[in-house]
């Protein structure tokens, strides 16, 4: 599947100079052929969402009315209050699985689960719009490159094999393996002709059209669950207003808030890096939670960013504004309420043909390359491979990405904490009578509780002089481990009569020396 490359801009779009913020609505309504690109991108977003939030709905144990009027009524939200354009978030699997236990307990107890789905995700989205109040967006900038190659990669994998029962399941027959490779074919051939209609709309139509013509048996939309006839109605949970539900509720509705957001934020970065735009992180968290919010009132099961959606809508239809992202959430109440029969003829094989193809644009197939694996330093990789690992084995991309941010601090923390060094020096004659009276200690480095711990065994106390001046000159001292070990120091000279001055912080370093020395205990 041809993609445009981030920084080659779509016909009719703005010059280049604008290049470097979102475009408006304003510009994509006022040109005929962005509007198309924007109208056809909503469309095909639309059509890919089915599949995903069915399967979601599915996961969880509602029905598919929950999940599609779901992802319809957060698609529409978020271009409203979101801060990335053309950014697809609907009913997700990431919160799905965080939230499936509440649903299926109360279900299964006393018939009332979705009351309980209802009451978490709406807690889900006031702790979002919290979080977003306190600046979590602004912890994107801890998340290391390597970690985002994983997080793109294991993404990769997870869609993939969301496509496999389609193919592989009991209900499959051998008709979708010559449907898949046909869809397939299609995907990477159209764009070679034309690029007007995204080759995934000409492929969905196609297949379809083949297969009713054919009377070929494939499973298809409408075997995935009966879909909705009418539109949603507002819906107030009825569980009791007690402290007990709060705190039955609240693990589930934190767990979907730090996740949801997690997948979210990634994937704007990873929009932005696309189509080589800045956005609002900040207004995208706070969106998230409205969003939430939102859908929750309407009966909804809450979601997040759709990653693999979102690489449909602004790689393969080239989608950039806002105006895409509303008209997948109203096509997609549109095909469900008056035209749920013709959807549910749509095979499930073009749908997951366009998928795959998906996966094989989300790979960073450069970070897996023999040469780049030859040049990349190996604790890059291994947190590479962390996030992958852990990301595909949980299912869950907030575990991954966790994790892998947890090696990266850790093989961090190894890598500089030998990267401290201490310099004896004599400097003889100080009186002029040819004694030694001084000596110096130059250190250089950066002093964390890592790098400091063993601080303390790189004096000579009993050898050295009267006085010892410990020069910080080229050193930073980060946090109180290694004021802790500085004031070791100075007293084990102590405790032998002698004097040790430490020289040369400023800023930062001698404030926070200056606070702690001598106020840490034993």
């Amino acid at each position: 599947m041809t993609s445009p490359s981030p920084a080659v801009a779509a016909p009719g779009a703005a010059p280049a100079h604008s290049q470097a913020r979102p475009m408006t609505v304003r510009e994509a309504l006022s040109s005929p052929a962005l509007l198309r690109t924007e109208v056809l991108a909503g469309l095909v977003v639309a059509l890919a969402m089915i599949p995903e939030v069915l399967s979601f709905s599915a996961l969880i144990g509602v029905s598919p009315a929950v999940g599609l009027f779901t992802a319809a009524i957060m698609a529409i939200t978020l271009s409203v209050v979101g801060g990335r354009p053309a950014m697809v978030t609907a009913a997700a699997g990431a919160t799905a699985l965080v939230v499936a236990p509440v649903y299926q307990e109360h279900e299964a107890a006393a018939g009332n689960g979705l009351d309980y789905l209802v009451a978490t995700v709406l807690l889900a989205g006031v702790l979002q719009v919290v979080l977003a109040a306190l600046g979590v967006a602004k912890l994107m900038r801890f998340i290391p490159r390597s970690v985002m190659t994983g997080f793109v990669n294991a993404l990769a994998i997870l869609i993939f094999t969301a496509q496999m029962p389609h193919l592989l399941g009991p209900e499959a027959s051998w008709m979708v393996w010559p449907l898949c490779a046909a869809g397939i074919a299609l995907l990477i051939i159209v764009p070679r002709i034309t690029t007007a209609i995204p080759a995934p709309l000409i492929t969905i139509i196609v297949l379809t059209l083949f297969v009713v013509i054919a009377r070929w048996d494939v499973a298809d939309v409408a075997d995935q669950g009966e879909l909705p006839q009418s539109l949603p109605d507002l819906f107030i949970p009825h569980v009791p207003l007690t402290l007990a539900t709060l705190q039955e509720i609240f693990p589930y509705a934190l767990g979907m808030a730090l996740v949801g957001l997690m997948e979210t934020l990634l994937t704007a970065k990873l929009v932005d890096d696309v189509t080589d735009t800045h956005s609002s992180k900040p207004r995208e968290a706070f969106g998230q939670g409205i969003g939430n919010i939102v859908a929750a009132l309407f009966g909804g099961q809450g979601g997040c960013a759709m990653v693999g959606q979102t690489v449909v809508s602004v790689k393969d239809a080239r989608a950039r504004s806002r105006v895409s992202t509303f008209l997948a959430g109203t096509f997609l109440l549109i095909l469900v309420v008056l035209a749920g029969d013709i959807i549910g003829r749509i095979p499930m094989v073009a749908l997951a043909a366009v998928m795959i193809m998906v996966c094989v644009s989300t790979v960073d197939w450069h970070s897996v390359r023999p040469s780049t694996l030859r040049r990349m330093p190996i604790p890059e990789t291994l947190v590479m491979l962390v996030t992958v690992i852990a990301t595909v084995l949980t299912h869950n991309l907030a575990v991954g990405v966790g994790l892998g941010v947890l090696t990266a601090i850790v093989l961090f923390a190894r890598r500089v904490a030998h990267l401290v060094r201490i310099e004896p020096v004599w400097e003889t004659d100080i009186d002029g009578d040819g004694t030694v009276d001084v000596r110096r200690y130059r250190v250089s480095g950066q002093l964390f509780f890592a790098s400091s711990n063993d601080l303390v065994y790189q004096f000579d106390y009993a050898g050295d002089p009267a006085t010892v001046i410990i020069d910080l000159t080229d050193a930073d001292v980060w946090d109180a481990s290694t004021v802790a070990s500085l004031d070791a120091v100075q007293g084990k000279y102590r405790d032998r009569g002698k004097e040790a001055r430490i020289i040369g912080l400023d800023g930062a370093s001698a404030e926070r020396l200056e606070r702690l020395s001598g106020r840490l205990g034993a």
